[in-house]
């Protein structure tokens, strides 16, 4: 059974998530910011954040990330279905948040205050991180398979399948598929940001 994929707003490939642009419109509302604020405070332009609410554009992993963080929030709480805590999840049963090339396979299911998250990062050959992020936590990871170029701060380490690497999420990171195949990442971090 494969993973169930979970788009956000209109990739193809997958299922799409056509709350996802409503759900950032009510959180930009409750904190009361008009889209330039959110806009600005998320480092993108006001007219990406109208067709993005609108279902317009499909914002990459890390500027989903930059618009949660800067509605005070993450991108699991934007992307959850409804409550659920299930224990087990079986394989072809787990959601996939897919934008860009990369998509998260979520081995937990986002729950709010939930500590824990963890991913399986499925990263297409070539595809990239948008940028570095920055955020509060701590950050494990195992390659199960492929080749990536993982960033942290100006440092540069390719790793393959068997190598894992941990760091501070204060610390500007981010990765790229260096290899020819799908890479696949098992990644854990503390508190959940995605």
């Amino acid at each position: 059974m494969r993973p169930r994929t979970v788009a956000p707003q209109g990739d193809a490939a997958g299922k799409s998530l056509p709350m996802l642009g409503a759900r950032i419109r009510h959180a930009r509302r409750v904190a009361h910011l008009t889209m330039t604020q959110l806009a600005e405070k998320a480092g993108c332009s006001e007219s990406l954040v109208s067709k993005i609410e609108g279902g317009q554009a499909t914002p990459s992993l890390a500027m989903l990330h930059r618009i949660a963080a800067a509605l005070n929030t993450n991108i699991a709480t934007l992307t959850e279905d409804g409550p659920v805590d299930r224990p087990v999840l079986r394989s072809g049963e787990r959601p996939v948040i897919s934008a860009g090339g990369i998509s998260l396979e979520r081995l937990v299911l986002p729950k709010r205050g939930g500590l824990l998250q963890a991913n399986i990062h499925i990263v297409q050959p070539g595809a990239a991180s948008d940028g570095q992020i920055v955020h509060a936590g701590e950050e494990v990871g195992y390659v199960l398979e492929g080749r990536i170029e993982l960033t942290l701060g100006d440092e540069r380490h390719e790793i393959g399948a068997g190598d894992s690497f941990t760091f501070a999420s204060q610390l500007p990171h981010g990765y790229r598929n260096v290899g020819k195949t799908v890479a696949r990442i098992l990644w854990v971090n503390t508190p959940a940001t995605f």
